[in-house]
């Protein structure tokens, strides 16, 4: 029976059914205590399961960054953090010197075992086929009275350059430029030989179509194979001046990266200062003094190096290339001054002067400059030789070197002044003959710089030797303190933590 009051209606158990405005809304309301025990729930209008989508699943990384976070709100975990990012520089900062230590001291080992050694090929090349076409104007002079020491010089001068030519062409790997310039050589070369040969055959016979050919192949060796020959020294100095330029650089990374770590480690030694009181963590501090070894070492170290390297690069390699030149301008005016007499007029310039006499003044001004007397100028080779001696070793030798060059100067102009007046066995005496011809002194100043050559070579080596002997064993020792710090750190950080348990 209804309530009259409530409207509702009692049922077996005690319980009621509400039948309040709430069932019109399309929303039925279960009760506890029923016979089968259900819970309370609602159910709506809208349906179970059918909202927006089911929450996305989160990443690992974001996972893990809310890991890092919830640590960093304690004091244990700030310090597996510090601990973590420590461990983590001192072993990057090692890394860092290792690699680019191991970079310059490897450009410095080029700089003494491979560029420079490739770069004095060049420059004997160049010399060596220069000094053959000298020496073959040379017995081609001497006619039928040509010399076995002039054939076995010539001879000499070809095999040394078709050697070196193959030596090259065996270490210039990675460089495009010089080894066109190799492939170059090692084709036209042949065929200048071959021209020599028929040249010298003509001229043993008497005949005047040898003086043409001897010409023509000393045109082949200064229009093509000498220009590509010091295109080949251009190219291996340039790669000598790389690694020089690569080997002096400075490990930016590495002692950027060293001041950082140690900066950290000051910073954690402050902070465990002002938290504990204690003056020392003693694992802090083995990581501080070990991060400092190696920044030190590695700043002194590579300042010595540079230091050896420069004088290298300054008192050898620049010597050497001054040198170099000096001795290719003594060939090249040697060279003229033999086809002056082989050519006797037939081939002059624009303005109808000996072509090879004006080649001659030419590279006599640019090894010891104007005048035939006195020092040389300072804008020559031979006086920028001097000025870069550095001890008297060096400077000896140059000085000689244009004492005879002048008197060199002085016995061509003899010559030119016999054949001037028609007496062509005086001037061809004053230019091949015996102790006070031409030739001897052309062969005293090449000597001399040899000589120079030599002492500035032994320079170069040593210093640069000096420059590598400062790396000598700062990659070892920056892997191994490297990690002493990281694990001094570590402990150093574990100390702290061993507290809180």
């Amino acid at each position: 029976m209804s309530n009259p009051q409530t409207g509702t209606a009692p049922l077996s158990g005690g319980a009621s059914f509400a039948g309040s405005s709430s069932a019109a809304s399309g929303t039925f309301a279960g009760w506890s205590g029923s016979p089968t025990g259900s819970r309370l729930s609602t159910r709506t209008g809208t349906g179970v399961g059918t909202g927006t989508g089911a929450a996305r699943r989160r990443t690992a990384w974001a996972d893990g960054v809310d890991q890092v976070r919830a640590a960093a709100t304690t004091e244990p975990g700030r310090l597996r953090i510090i601990g973590a990012v420590l461990a983590f520089l001192v072993v990057a900062f090692g890394a860092a010197t290792a690699w680019q230590v191991t970079d310059r001291s490897a450009a410095a080992r080029d700089v003494v075992e491979r560029s420079q050694p490739l770069s004095a090929d060049a420059a004997d090349i160049y010399r060596s086929l220069a000094d053959a076409d000298t020496t073959a104007a040379s017995g081609f002079l001497a006619g039928g009275k040509e010399t076995q020491g002039t054939r076995d010089r010539y001879e000499d001068d070809i095999a040394t350059a078709a050697r070196l030519l193959a030596k090259a062409s065996s270490n210039t790997s990675g460089s495009d430029a010089a080894a066109r310039q190799i492939g170059k050589l090692n084709s036209l070369l042949p065929r200048y030989t071959g021209l020599i040969e028929t040249a010298r055959t003509n001229n043993r016979q008497g005949l005047p179509l040898g003086g043409a050919y001897l010409r023509y192949a000393n045109a082949q060796m200064r229009g093509e194979l000498l220009p590509a020959a010091r295109e080949l020294y251009v190219a291996e100095t340039a790669r000598l001046g790389a690694d020089y330029d690569s080997a002096k650089a400075w490990p930016w990374l590495a002692l950027s990266t060293g001041v950082v770590a140690l900066g950290a480690l000051c910073w954690a030694q402050r902070r465990n200062y002002r938290r504990t009181n204690r003056v020392f963590n003693y694992g802090l501090l083995a990581a501080t003094t070990a991060s400092a070894v190696v920044l030190l070492w590695l700043a002194v170290g590579h300042s010595v190096a540079r230091v050896g390297l420069n004088a290298s690069y300054e008192d050898g390699a620049r010597s050497l290339g001054v040198l170099n030149e000096a001795r290719i301008d003594a060939l090249q005016a040697r060279g003229d001054e033999n086809l002056t007499l082989v050519a006797r007029g037939a081939v002059v310039t624009k303005d109808q002067q000996d072509f090879y006499e004006v080649g001659y003044r030419t590279g006599m001004k640019d090894l010891a400059g104007d005048g035939r007397s006195g020092a040389a100028a300072a804008d020559s080779k031979l006086g920028s030789a001097l000025a870069l001696a550095d001890d008297d070793a060096g400077r000896r030798p140059v000085q000689e070197a244009v004492e005879t060059v002048r008197q060199w100067q002085a016995r061509h102009a003899e010559a030119r002044t016999a054949d001037d007046q028609g007496d062509y066995d005086r001037a061809l005496a004053k230019v091949i003959g015996g102790g006070d011809a031409t030739g001897q002194s052309f062969d005293r100043v090449d000597t001399q710089l040899a000589r120079a050559l030599d002492h500035e070579q032994r320079q170069l080596r040593q210093a640069a030797d000096d420059g590598r002997g400062a790396l000598t064993g700062l990659v070892t020792g920056a892997v191994v303190l490297a990690l002493l710090g990281a694990t001094g750190a570590v402990l150093g950080i574990g100390r702290r933590l061993s507290e809180y348990r």
